[in-house]
């Protein structure tokens, strides 16, 4: 997961977590309801050394993002995963668990997903969890029609791009810029968006939303 930033142009930095896929970085499915108190962190890829060590994937911004982290789970957050220390190995992050001294032992660990807890991460003003914003609905912030809902976010060179589905199960790609976006309201599940003509088509349904409803909440 990995934080977006509007304030610089939504480019991706510490504190969104992508959880990352095969097609690339899918963020979650729409299906799933906001405020998901655990998130995956990042996946145990293998061995380090003989001690017990074990390499972790990060599913967020970076290895030192991740490190700052003092508690990570398994089971979906259910078992605490004993975390005895972290460091940072090139894109990396080596972690020690309790009970686990030997990379026999270690091994037996590897394909393991490790979560964290939100309430253990601060967002600062205007950074989002992906995990919520996947399935918010997309309205047009001065006509109230609603686009589809937002499936995946993916990231690019300059900026995240948000893949949007409509009932008709057409795709647009939006770029998540400060230009195009007036409000996100997590809370409501409603993302509120400024779009340039043809950005999604000729086709949007109409929903009962007051045009400039984001700015009039801000």
């Amino acid at each position: 997961m990995r934080s977006i930033d509007r304030k610089r142009d939504a480019r991706a930095s510490c504190v969104l977590f992508y959880i990352k896929r095969e097609e690339g970085f899918r963020c979650g499915r729409a299906e799933e309801t906001h405020e998901k108190q655990f998130l995956e962190a990042g996946r145990i890829v293998g061995t380090h050394g003989v001690r017990g060590e074990m390499r972790v994937e990060p599913w967020c911004d970076s290895a030192d993002f991740l490190k700052k982290v003092k508690t990570l789970y398994f089971d979906g957050g259910k078992t605490d995963a004993g975390l005895l220390s972290s460091r940072v190995h090139k894109s990396l992050l080596l972690v020690r668990l309790k009970g686990v001294e030997s990379a026999t032992q270690a091994d037996l660990y590897r394909g393991k997903i490790l979560y964290l807890d939100r309430n253990d991460v601060r967002l600062p003003k205007n950074r989002y969890f992906v995990e919520d914003l996947i399935g918010l609905h997309v309205i047009d912030d001065a006509t109230g029609a609603e686009y589809g809902t937002v499936q995946d976010v993916f990231e690019t060179g300059a900026n995240n791009v948000y893949r949007i589905v409509n009932g008709a199960g057409e795709e647009f790609l939006f770029p998540a810029v400060d230009a195009m976006i007036a409000k996100t309201d997590i809370e409501s599940g409603k993302l509120f968006v400024k779009p340039i003509p043809g950005i999604f088509g000729d086709g949007a349904e109409t929903v009962p939303v007051n045009a400039g409803e984001a700015a009039d909440a801000d």
